[in-house]
């Protein structure tokens, strides 16, 4: 994801002191979600860190959608471009759809992100297909691993895709 902000913001045209800035975010709020499931995991109350039972799942999606809403928000007030806050307050509405639904069903976040990232990338046909193809295995393995139903991962893809196009409206118009 880090990765796919950058080139989010590099297919908008943005500056170079604007990238540098985006991919610091994304690499701080990364580095921020790997250590607190380091820490979930060292202090015994998660079994892994992909945090796929029901209370690992809550805890982490209540960790992850105020920690993107502020990173988001921290982006727009630093004038940073629009399709980098935008990029991470999607990703942001996305866990708090997953979280809202949890008592239903627990939405693929990883199917979700995969679909996004490739939605980041847009700018370059051949780059999202691959990534396309790729979150297709992301969803299959998590199907595989039996972390999720099919419904699960389906979903997962579906609220990717809607946040990838919510996000392409949002730089398109931005850009116009």
């Amino acid at each position: 994801m880090p990765s796919a902000v950058v080139c989010a913001v590099a297919g908008a045209g943005r500056d170079a002191p604007g990238l540098w800035l985006a991919g610091l975010a994304a690499v701080s709020l990364a580095a921020c979600v790997v250590a607190y499931s380091l820490l979930k995991v060292s202090t015994g109350h998660w079994r892994d860190v992909d945090a796929s039972a029901p209370a690992e799942r809550a805890q982490l999606t209540s960790f992850l959608f105020p920690l993107m809403a502020t990173g988001a928000l921290a982006m727009g007030l630093l004038g940073l471009p629009l399709a980098a806050v935008a990029g991470l307050g999607f990703g942001a509405a996305m866990v708090g759809v997953a979280h809202a639904a949890k008592r239903r069903l627990k939405v693929s976040l990883h199917a979700a992100f995969a679909v996004y990232a490739a939605a980041l990338l847009w700018p370059w046909p051949g780059v999202v297909i691959a990534c396309l193809l790729l979150a297709a295995g992301v969803a299959w393995s998590r199907v595989v691993l039996g972390r999720h139903t099919v419904e699960e991962a389906r979903i997962g893809l579906i609220l990717g895709a809607v946040g990838g196009m919510a996000l392409h409206a949002v730089a398109t118009a931005a850009a116009h």
